[in-house]
This record gives C-alpha cells, sequence and structure tokens, in this order.
C-alpha cells in the first residue's frame, strides 16, 4: 500500500485477490484475522462441512463496556464462479484499476464490504478506544453455494454461548444507481417444489388409449398463474409463484409421455407461510383431479426489521456521507440475513452499487469505496457511543 491508496481500497485489492470460488475461502479470513486481532478483536474459527469442501467461518468480537449494544457486521469470502475467462478484460482475480473502477470478481458481492467494514472499525476503535458499545463481524464461506454450513452454523453457535447481538448489517450490494439509494431492511422467503403429475403413456395416434399429463395439468398451470397469494403489506410486495423448469416426453415424437415434471417457486411475503401456500397449491391440484406428488424445498423464512434504531442510524449515516434518503426495501433474492435474523432483532443490508455482481468484468467504483468505509463508521459511532 503506497501512502496515497486508502485502506479500505487496498484491503479490499488484497481480497479479491484470493481466488475464493464458493466454497473455498483462500486465506482470506486469515487475512481478516490478522488485520482483526490488531484491534483487540477475538477472533474464532467455526468451520464446518465434509473436508472435500469445509466452509470457512469466522466470529471476531471486540467488546466494549459491559452493558452495551453489540453490532455485528456480516459477509461472505466466497464468491461464484468466474465463467469464461476468455470473456474477462483482465484477470478476475487480479485487481484491476480501469476508468476509476476496481475490477475483479467479489469486488461487488462482497469483498469491496468487507475491506470497508474492516477499514471502519480500525477508524472506530482508533477514534473511540473506549467505547461502551461491542462491535464483532460475521464472516462465512458458503453464501453464494448451498448455504448450509456457513452462516446457519455460526448462529447455532452464538446460541449455544449465549451470544446475544442487537444490530447487525450485511455487506450485501444493496445500492441500485448510486451508493447509498437503497438498503434493504427484509427479504422475502422462498419456498420451491418439484411436481410430479402422472398419466399414462401411449402412442400418439391413439390418445384414447393414454392420458397426456401436460393437458391434464394446463387447466391446473392457468389456475395457479392467476392466483393472488396475499396482497402483500407495507413492507413487502405481493407473494409470487413461478414455473421454472417443465420436463415431460421420452424424446419421441409420436409417444405421449407418462408423467410430467415441474420445478416452480414461491417469493413470499410476511402475510403467508409455507404451510399455508403448500395447502393452497395442492388444494388446487385436487380440485383439478391430478395424480400427483410434491417434493418440497424450503430456502428461507422472510425477515423484516421494521423502522428503528438501526434503519434510523444507517440511513441517517447514509444521508450525512452521501446527502440522498436511502429508500428501504425486499426485493431480490435471499441472503444470509434470514439466519441471522433467528438471533438479532434488528438485521438490514447495505452495500455498494449490484449492477455488475456474478457478472463478466465485475467491478465497483473507486469513488464509493471511502463513503461505504464511512457511512459503517458513522453507523457504529450513532449505535455504539
Amino acid at each position: 500500500m503506497t501512502p496515497a491508496t486508502p485502506r479500505a481500497l487496498h484491503l479490499a485489492e488484497q481480497l479479491i485477490a484470493r481466488r475464493s470460488v464458493t466454497p473455498d475461502d483462500a486465506g482470506c479470513q486469515q487475512a481478516i484475522a490478522g488485520w482483526l486481532e490488531a484491534l483487540g478483536f477475538e477472533c474464532h474459527s467455526i468451520d464446518s462441512g465434509p473436508d472435500k469442501a469445509k466452509v470457512s467461518n469466522m466470529w471476531a468480537v471486540r467488546r466494549g463496556a459491559a452493558g452495551g449494544k453489540l453490532l455485528a457486521f456480516a459477509g461472505h469470502t466466497d464468491v461464484v464462479p468466474t465463467g469464461p475467462l476468455a470473456l474477462w478484460a483482465s484477470d478476475p482475480f487480479a485487481p484491476t484499476h480501469r476508468d476509476g473502477r476496481l475490477y475483479g470478481r467479489g469486488a461487488a458481492d462482497m469483498k469491496t464490504s468487507i475491506a470497508a467494514m474492516v477499514a471502519a472499525c480500525e477508524e472506530f476503535v482508533q477514534a473511540h478506544p473506549k467505547a461502551p458499545g461491542s462491535i464483532a463481524l460475521l464472516i462465512t464461506s458458503d453464501e453464494e453455494g448451498p448455504a448450509i454450513d456457513g452462516t446457519v452454523k455460526v448462529c447455532d453457535w452464538l446460541q449455544e454461548r449465549g451470544e446475544a447481538i442487537d444490530y447487525c448489517i450485511v455487506g450485501e450490494p444493496t445500492s441500485v444507481d448510486r451508493l447509498g439509494d437503497m438498503v434493504k431492511n427484509g427479504r422475502r422467503g422462498s419456498l420451491s417444489g418439484r411436481l410430479t403429475v402422472r398419466g399414462v403413456q401411449g402412442h400418439i395416434a391413439y390418445p384414447q388409449l393414454a392420458s397426456n399429463p401436460v393437458h391434464l395439468f394446463a387447466p391446473a398451470l392457468a389456475e395457479l398463474v392467476a392466483t393472488v397469494w396475499d396482497a402483500g403489506n407495507a413492507y413487502f410486495p405481493p407473494t409470487g409463484w413461478q414455473v421454472s423448469n417443465l420436463h415431460a416426453g421420452t424424446g419421441a415424437g409420436n409417444v405421449i409421455p407418462g408423467e410430467l415434471v415441474v420445478d416452480f417457486n414461491f417469493r413470499f411475503s410476511t402475510e403467508s407461510t409455507p404451510a399455508s401456500l403448500q395447502a393452497r397449491l395442492a388444494a388446487t391440484l385436487e380440485r383439478h383431479g391430478l395424480d400427483f406428488d410434491i417434493v418440497w424445498t424450503l430456502g428461507g423464512e422472510p425477515f423484516l426489521t421494521p423502522v428503528g434504531s438501526l434503519s434510523e442510524a444507517l440511513c441517517g449515516a447514509i444521508h450525512d456521507e452521501c446527502g440522498i434518503v436511502a429508500a428501504l426495501s425486499t426485493t431480490g433474492g435471499t441472503s444470509d440475513g434470514r439466519f441471522i435474523a433467528r438471533i438479532c432483532p434488528q438485521v438490514m443490508e447495505f452495500g455498494p452499487v449490484n449492477a455488475s455482481i456474478h457478472k463478466i468484468d465485475e467491478h465497483v467504483a473507486v469513488a464509493d469505496i471511502e463513503p461505504l468505509k464511512n457511512i459503517y463508521r458513522r453507523t457504529m459511532e450513532r449505535l455504539l457511543t
């Protein structure tokens, strides 16, 4: 790092340079622990998963005075695969500057956020060494993967230890057009299903001797598409239902298939529950007289943090730093916030612009890195001093 290189930018470059494709942490957390231990953080490793796909998890905490609040920052060091290397303008694991942007896999999702968190903690501790509040970082390498050996395991470990978290900021890239224009104060739930509709296979020229499951399902599909599952509420849009895959047929053009397999997903608000959605969908299929079964997978329950001390501190910090009023949103996919919300009453997500996440030539604007770090620091100052 040269004297002119800001600390957060330097740390982001160091993390991007590590090839931490999920679930491999590639030493990121060891580096983070070294940075934090110098500030007086206690760092714990909570690894999980099979040896060939071990997930690295870390809990680092710096204690304030007894009775003070604990603010945790949460994030992930794992990144999605790069895709074809030939399509990248530069090596995705060689942090590169072009046109005021920092390029590299994980630049936006979400190594820059972690770097900004660490740099913000450094500034906060230096300015407020005896602050009554406590600071923690919860880091995993399983967010982009199955998410079964990552943050959820750390939350279980914290519960077993009786560790309470008062506030949590997840560093997901939430900004849309400019840094600070949107924060997430919740996420919809995700409920997936694989539906099998059974018919009778036969020759396509003798339909009277067969029963086509595609035809049988079509009226039910039309009804499901038109169903209003709920109206949403002030924080959540209405629950939506979408088909992602339809599979039928033997590959031959003259055979009526014997079964149809349908993959679908609910993104649901707090106005519905997994049980209610499962029951309503099954009732529709039964009403149409279908022979079926469903295998359900609950990806995550919805969570919501109403307006309160965390939202006021974070949005106030954004306004002070960027001069804009952040919009509260629950849109987008699932995040590890769903696990943290089980043990923490106030969970919000905030990070850089998300336009390039998971894409070729992923990047962040270099000019956004210092303000991001400052927003995290200002939020700590509002909540912990």
